[in-house]
């Protein structure tokens, strides 16, 4: 996600001060959300491989210590420099970012369910989910809300200025909508259930309503403009977030229906898992297919390490869940060797961004105020 997307300009005076939370911003929990995908992804492949579970559980707790970490210097943060909290608000290029927490408390709950309970047991697994999802939800949608408006009355939005990173509060509620059907059968039978499912549906379609509404102006601003900045390239993967989730939305919705509402329904919803599911996941490979080849560009001309980098994960992990979810609805051995592949390519996408950013981290460099340009 996006280092460079901090304020552009600065006061002169203002000290470069590295190490401090003062230039902590709220996209440093795209490094949870990766990390709780790996593991996440990787407890849905159908593929049963010696080793996975124990990778997957290890990385999960990975993901809840950073999360835990990342709570406490956020917090620090908005209390030691309120000041630059507020900048960050007011900067459309920062804002959306606030999405990224909903998304990271969505994780690692979701992440907890599923792997977690070989380590905290299936009743502390569940509570821990419920807590997350509840939370996570009602900041995804405050966001999906709030970051719009602010766009629209308070941040100044160049024309031509369309982003990838515009997705991200309106992509939370999504992954909600994705990650809520696991809950629905710890509920009672009739009402509750048929609520929780409904109501993921409704997630569902509100991110992807405001979704087909950012995707047009984010291509209109490449075909007119030319490519994203060499540091911001790998932000183009985030396209494949609301894809990728979408289609996992939709195939736990559908395995999770016909205890919660009626065999009419339940079989409708079965049957447009996969007449939604395929078509999108088409459009995800060619839109990855696109974005690999301007990253390759991107790299070939320099483009340097920054947070963006984490831009290479989550995304791609939503893609690995829906693959997976069509291999089970529709039998296809295919869809499972997609899921494979593309997990192959999230773990070492992460490890490679892990490494240089716990490399940022320690020297500082992360951590420091960006530059004036």
């Amino acid at each position: 996600m996006a280092l460079l997307a901090q304020p552009r300009l600065l006061p002169a005076a203002e000290p470069r001060s590295r190490g401090s939370v003062r230039h902590l911003g709220p996209n440093w929990y795209a490094t949870v959300m990766g990390t709780a995908i790996v593991a996440n992804a990787g407890a849905a492949l159908p593929q049963q491989v010696p080793g996975l579970r124990a990778l997957c559980v290890t990385l999960w707790a990975l993901s809840a210590l950073m999360l835990a970490a990342l709570l406490a210097a956020r917090c620090a943060h908005w209390l030691r420099h309120p000041d630059q909290a507020r900048r960050h608000l007011l900067d459309p290029a920062v804002a959306p970012f606030y999405g990224c927490l909903a998304m990271a408390l969505l994780a690692v709950g979701g992440g907890t369910l599923s792997v977690g309970a070989d380590v905290l047991g299936s009743r502390a697994a569940l509570a821990a989910d419920v807590v997350l999802w509840s939370i996570g939800t009602l900041i995804g949608l405050v966001c999906a809300a709030a970051i719009p408006y602010l766009m629209v009355t308070r941040h100044r939005v160049e024309p031509g200025s369309a982003s990838p990173v515009w997705l991200l509060p309106v992509v939370a509620p999504m992954v909600s909508g994705a990650l809520g059907p696991a809950l629905a059968p710890h509920l009672p039978a009739g009402q509750w259930r048929e609520a929780m499912l409904l109501g993921c549906w409704a997630l569902f379609g509100l991110s992807l309503l405001a979704t087909l509404i950012m995707l047009p102006l984010i291509f209109s601003r490449l075909i007119h403009h030319g490519p994203l900045p060499l540091a911001l390239t790998p932000t183009l993967f985030l396209v494949l977030g609301p894809l990728g989730q979408s289609t996992t939305a939709v195939n736990n919705l559908a395995d999770v229906a016909p205890g919660a509402v009626g065999t009419p329904y339940a079989g409708a919803l079965d049957a447009f898992a996969v007449l939604y599911g395929v078509p999108v996941m088409g459009f995800a490979l060619l839109w990855l297919a696109l974005s690999a080849a301007m990253a390759l560009r991107a790299a070939r001309r320099g483009m340097p390490f920054a947070m963006p980098w984490w831009g290479f994960t989550f995304p791609v992990g939503t893609c690995v869940t829906g693959a997976a979810g069509l291999a089970g609805h529709t039998g296809l051995h295919a869809f499972g060797w997609l899921a494979a592949g593309l997990y192959v390519f999230l773990v070492a996408a992460w490890a490679v961004t892990g490494v240089r950013t716990v490399r940022g981290l320690l020297s500082g460099a992360l951590l420091a105020a960006p530059e004036r340009v």
